[in-house]
């Protein structure tokens, strides 16, 4: 009897020490399960983050202004209804340009390094124009080149196109900011796009083939300003991205030389002597015997006119007077004889 019971006892405490082995052994894997279910609280640990995210501004008019502390200009603008529109540009647009009068000793040679210049600094050329000019027997070339180079490379450009120059005659460059202007082509971009998208929406839920049209047709219009604005926009982008340089290219003037005058030596010339003429009684008498026959040729010739021309002429009104003059005669006798 007394060997059962230290039997029992002694099972019952060997089992007693299994659970308690075995519960100590299963608890340490709880700890780990809760721990693992911690992640969905996480949401909340990034609470801060976002609260960090600066909240827009209040709107303002269509006036853009820059954002201070972002990672490149962020322009705030106000939409159509009130909403602001973050819109952010890296880079301000400038659209450069420079004209240039280049005094060169060769054109031909001034040309193939202008040609080179624009391979290096990776520009185009827009166009090119040469032609001759007379200079005094001299037949001279210029020329006129418009480049196209990326807008870092544009100092760069003027300074290599000066040194092919023996002299600048003329320089001119100038830049245009066309920054605001391109970020208000964004905001209507955006303005339009959102439009769009609306009227889009509002076609899908027509009901009727008119109203669908009408919608069709106010759609077509928000997208014709659309491709509009990305016209300009791409303009600007282009014109900002490649400045322009016009170079006109001079050749050096020969120097002339003047041709000398001769000089006159004056020579003596000595006065002739007059020769004495020779009497000559025949050569007389023929000169004699000429004049007298042309006087009566002249003779003659008076008779004629005045028989063939003169006398027709005058003779009829002559006898027309010595009638009359005879009448009157006659009558004035009659009168003084009675």
């Amino acid at each position: 009897m007394k060997t059962h019971l230290v039997l029992f006892l002694s099972l019952t405490a060997l089992a007693v020490i299994i659970l308690t082995a075995c519960g100590g052994a299963v608890a340490p894997t709880a700890q780990p399960q809760t721990e693992f279910e911690k992640p969905a609280a996480l949401p909340a640990t990034f609470a801060p983050a976002e609260a960090s995210v600066p909240e827009p501004a209040q709107p303002q008019s269509d006036q853009a202004k820059t954002i201070e502390g972002s990672a490149g200009p962020i322009y705030e603008i106000a939409g159509e209804e009130g909403e602001n529109i973050l819109v952010q540009n890296t880079t301000r647009k400038i659209i450069k340009n420079a004209d240039m009068r280049l005094l060169v000793k060769d054109t031909d040679t001034a040309i193939d390094r202008t040609t080179q210049i624009v391979t290096d600094l990776g520009g185009y050329i827009v166009s090119s124009r040469t032609w001759y000019q007379d200079y005094y027997g001299n037949n001279l070339k210029y020329a006129t080149i418009t480049i196209g180079v990326p807008v870092e490379q544009f100092e760069r450009a003027l300074q290599r196109f000066r040194d092919i120059a023996m002299r600048v005659l003329d320089e001119n460059a100038s830049g245009e900011d066309v920054t605001d202007q391109y970020v208000d082509l964004q905001s209507q971009l955006q303005n339009l796009e959102a439009t769009r998208a609306r009227i889009q929406g509002f076609l899908k839920d027509a009901k009727t083939v008119d109203e669908a049209l009408r919608i069709n047709q106010q759609l077509s219009e928000i997208e014709g300003e659309i491709e509009k604005i990305k016209g300009r926009m791409n303009y600007l982008a282009d014109r900002s991205a490649y400045s322009t340089i016009t170079v006109n290219l001079e050749p050096d003037l020969p120097v002339l030389t003047p041709t000398p005058t001769p000089t006159i030596t004056p020579t003596f010339t000595p006065s002739p002597t007059a020769t004495p003429r020779p009497w000559k009684p025949g050569e007389t008498y023929h000169k004699a015997r000429n004049t007298v026959v042309s006087a009566y040729q002249g003779i003659f010739d008076f008779l004629i006119w005045l028989v063939v021309v003169i006398l027709p002429i005058l003779l009829p009104p002559a006898l027309i007077l010595w009638g009359l003059w005879k009448l009157l005669t006659r009558k004035s006798r009659k009168t003084g004889g009675g």
